[in-house]
C-alpha cells in the first residue's frame, strides 16, 4: 500500500486528536495528513465528486494518484486507519467492522454532527511540530 492520506476537518477538536494518535503510534509513518480546508484537499475531492465544503467527513485518500486511487468515508476510513496501528486498535477496527455500515455510518455521523460542541474548536489548521511537518500535505511551511 502506498502512503494513505488522512483528509480530515483542520479545525476540530477531535480530528486533531485522532490524527495525533495516529502520528504517536504510526511507527512506520505509512500515513500521510491534509485538512479538508487546504487546496491539496480540494484537488483530490473534486476527482472523486466529493464535497470540500462537507466538513463531516474523514476520508482516506488510497493509492494517491495512481490508476486505482479510491476514497474511503466516515467509518471505513476510520477502520482502515485503526487497521494499520499497532497494538489493541486492529483488534478495534476489527469489533468496528462487524457492525453493518447502515449502523455505522449513522453512528459516525451523530458524532460527526457534535464534535465541535463536544471536543471544541480551533480558529485555524494547527500547524505541526517540526517533526511531523513533512507528513501534512496541504502547504504548511
Amino acid at each position: 500500500m502506498s502512503h494513505p492520506i488522512l483528509l480530515y476537518d483542520g479545525v476540530c477538536g477531535l480530528c486533531n486528536r485522532f490524527v495525533q494518535v495516529i502520528l504517536r503510534r504510526d511507527r512506520n509513518a505509512l500515513f500521510r495528513f491534509a485538512s479538508l480546508q487546504s487546496a491539496f484537499a480540494a484537488t483530490i475531492l473534486a476527482r472523486h465528486a466529493a464535497s470540500p465544503s462537507d466538513l463531516d467527513t474523514v476520508y482516506v485518500v488510497v493509492d494517491h494518484e495512481l490508476p486505482n486511487e479510491h476514497l474511503l468515508s466516515r467509518s471505513d476510513a476510520v477502520i482502515l486507519v485503526l487497521k494499520q496501528l499497532p497494538g489493541a486498535w486492529p483488534l478495534l477496527a476489527f469489533f468496528m467492522q462487524l457492525v453493518p455500515k447502515f449502523l455505522r455510518d449513522p453512528t459516525y455521523n451523530v458524532i460527526a454532527r457534535n464534535r465541535y460542541r463536544l471536543f471544541g474548536r480551533f480558529e485555524v489548521c494547527a500547524v505541526p511540530s517540526e517533526q511531523d511537518r513533512s507528513r501534512f500535505l496541504d502547504g504548511h511551511d
